[in-house]
């Protein structure tokens, strides 16, 4: 490059180091960090579910590093037109569950009913009524149910920080 060569900026593009999933991952993947950066016990119940269920569950969203969270919020808020129709769908790094890996995005939709309808006996409690793919821990939803759904994101206190 020259003096009168403009510089040039490369973007990375994130991949499985930052929790970008590879197409058919299930929760069995140890391999990949999305699933294997997930907290133990929210991993332990996904595995526990998977396997009675019969089921493949697919992690298609999981651990992330906070780089790749600011990525796909800035995508949400290209692709929605503004910050506050974006956080309906994606959370800030500061924010997300998935950064520190206790959330999961499930699929496909088998995987998803067989936990709406069974998951609350694992822990695993689906969040919002806009995200059924969506799911956290909540281990005392095994004696008492999973508490109300947030209709989204911006209806949950903590991610109001």
């Amino acid at each position: 490059m020259t003096d009168r060569e403009p510089a040039r900026t490369t973007t990375r593009v994130p991949g499985e180091a930052d929790g970008a999933v590879p197409d058919g991952t299930t929760v069995f993947d140890d391999g990949v960090p999305a699933v294997a950066n997930l907290d133990p016990a929210l991993l332990a119940a996904l595995r526990r579910a998977a396997t009675d269920a019969g089921v493949e569950f697919r992690v298609n969203g999981g651990w992330r590093s906070p780089d790749y969270q600011r990525r796909l919020r800035r995508s949400a808020v290209s692709r929605h037109g503004s910050e506050e129709e974006a956080a309906r769908w994606v959370a800030t790094p500061e924010t997300s569950p998935h950064v520190s890996g206790n959330a999961v995005d499930v699929g496909p939709a088998e995987a998803q009913a067989w936990l709406s309808e069974h998951g609350a006996a694992y822990g695993l409690c689906q969040i919002y009524r806009n995200e059924p793919w969506h799911y956290e821990l909540r281990p005392e939803a095994v004696e008492h149910g999973c508490p109300p759904r947030y209709p989204d994101p911006t209806h949950d206190p903590r991610m109001r920080r």
